[in-house]
């Protein structure tokens, strides 16, 4: 039986890579990001690359109820994530008190609590079947301060 990574933030950059990688290594893929039409020319172009198969769910990891969309979407379809890779992630640039407090509190929750959310519900399920894997893509810039990136 084939695995199956997750992994957010899929549609540009690392998370794109590391959609080729897994798909080289023959695992189906459940590529997560905001943008629909990007996710479908992803899937198209991993899918004529490799001979696996490529879901996409389009959820912004911003909003609190996302986490628990994308768990019950791949319940749903019956579809065992193997390896759960939470790659999405930004950050804002300038003065905290200058933002909205609305973006910041996105931020936390797309860099924070939803990783969180996502490797707790994925967690469970592995732990249960005692097989699973979870990859936690950071910057190095989350590991030391930065002007005007306070939330980051």
């Amino acid at each position: 039986m084939r695995k199956t990574a997750l992994i957010t933030g899929a549609t540009s950059g690392i998370g794109l890579e590391l959609a080729k990688v897994f798909a080289r290594h023959g695992y189906d893929l459940v590529l997560v990001a905001r943008d629909e039409g990007r996710l479908a020319t992803v899937a198209s172009a991993v899918e004529t690359e490799s001979s696996v198969s490529v879901k996409t769910i389009a959820r912004d990891l911003s909003r609190v109820s996302s986490a628990q969309e994308i768990f019950g979407l791949t319940l749903s379809l019956g579809i065992q994530i193997d390896v759960l890779v939470n790659n999405a992630g930004a950050g804002l640039n300038g003065c905290f008190t200058e933002h909205r407090l609305e973006d910041e509190l996105a931020v936390i929750q797309l860099n924070i609590a939803s990783v969180a959310a996502l490797c707790h519900l994925f967690g469970k399920e592995m732990v249960k079947r005692g097989s699973g894997r979870i990859l936690n893509v950071s910057s190095t810039a989350a590991f030391q301060p930065g002007p005007l990136m306070s939330n980051y």
